[in-house]
């Protein structure tokens, strides 16, 4: 009989009951993803494949070694990756992991290389990136730095008589903190000087950390690397250089030096051990920076840029 079945379960009515809410997926899932992400990012797309194919090819490839270039460097973790974009860090090559969660960091980064131009964006699996960071923190972000091209120290002097001028290099004996190196060009730049010498070994190279703290200067001062420091001060000296080191033990105050307006070849050594025997008995002369407030030193990049003012200030017309 119609209404008395004794089976569970059966509706006998045609009126709905109350129901259950969808809690707001739906109107979360209308609000989309963001911006369609490039197609070197989309799965199953042709560049996807060959930027993959790419990514595993770039894991195996062995670095440079030392010589005219220097060592290809890799920034590890999104945020160091979003300040090396945004410093205007030379890169070659984004790698971002697939199926990232794309946070601002990650449309930060993106967004940086697609107005730039000229660095590659690829798509690349956990363990490639592992593979390729020796299993550090990488967060799915790797930037690549490409080798830095060295000059010879020969070649700043060249280029400065070429342009007319005496020339005006700074080269540093035993600094080892890339942030100095990139402070001393940064320096070296803002008074007219003519680029920065570094030895090969045990000294900092031009890494991603200098290049941002040379904030962009370092694209238009060159900086060169010498197999022998004491050797490429010699040859300056035998090209009509005057060699003027900074040491708290110099013979005269800075102010008082006589040769900063010529042809100057300024050397700094590290902050706590200073220039080494070798280095300072290679220079002509010897000078210190009176410091009345009582501090025993200053860091490399202070030091440069007080003795850069000061050859600068000689040199004006």
């Amino acid at each position: 009989m119609a209404g008395n079945s004794q089976r569970p379960n059966r509706r006998t009515s045609n009126k709905k009951g109350a129901q259950v809410g969808s809690g707001g997926k739906r109107r979360r899932g209308l609000e989309g993803r963001g911006p369609t992400p490039p197609a070197e990012m989309r799965k199953g797309h042709a560049k996807n494949r060959v930027a993959n194919a790419r990514a595993r090819q770039a894991a195996r490839r062995p670095t440079a070694r030392r010589g005219g270039k220097g060592t290809s460097e890799l920034v590890v973790g999104r945020n160091p990756v979003v300040e090396a974009l945004r410093e205007g860090v030379p890169a070659n090559t984004l790698y971002v992991q697939q199926f990232i969660d794309n946070d601002e960091r990650v449309r930060e980064a993106l967004q940086l290389v697609s107005d730039r131009g000229g660095i590659h964006l690829m798509e690349a699996p956990r363990p490639e990136l592992d593979r390729m960071t020796n299993g550090l923190n990488h967060q799915g972000m790797v930037l690549q730095i490409p080798p830095y091209e060295y000059a010879h120290p020969e070649d700043l002097a060249a280029a400065a008589y070429d342009e007319g001028e005496d020339p005006l290099i700074v080269a540093l004996d035993g600094v080892t903190d890339p942030r100095n190196l990139g402070a001393v060009v940064r320096s070296v730049a803002a008074f007219g000087g003519h680029g920065v010498v570094v030895p090969e070994r045990r000294a900092a190279g031009m890494t991603a950390g200098a290049w941002k703290t040379s904030a962009g200067t370092a694209a238009r001062t060159p900086v060169a690397r010498a197999t022998n420091l004491t050797r490429a001060l010699e040859a300056y000296r035998k090209a009509g250089l005057i060699v003027v080191g900074l040491a708290a033990e110099g013979e005269v105050e800075l102010q008082d030096a006589a040769a900063l307006d010529g042809p100057l070849v300024l050397v700094v050594g590290s902050e706590g051990k200073g220039l080494s025997r070798l280095v300072g008995e290679t220079c002509d002369l010897r000078v210190r920076i009176p410091m009345p407030g009582g501090a025993e030193s200053l860091n490399a990049g202070v030091a440069a840029g007080v003795a850069l003012y000061e050859a600068a200030r000689r040199r004006r017309p």
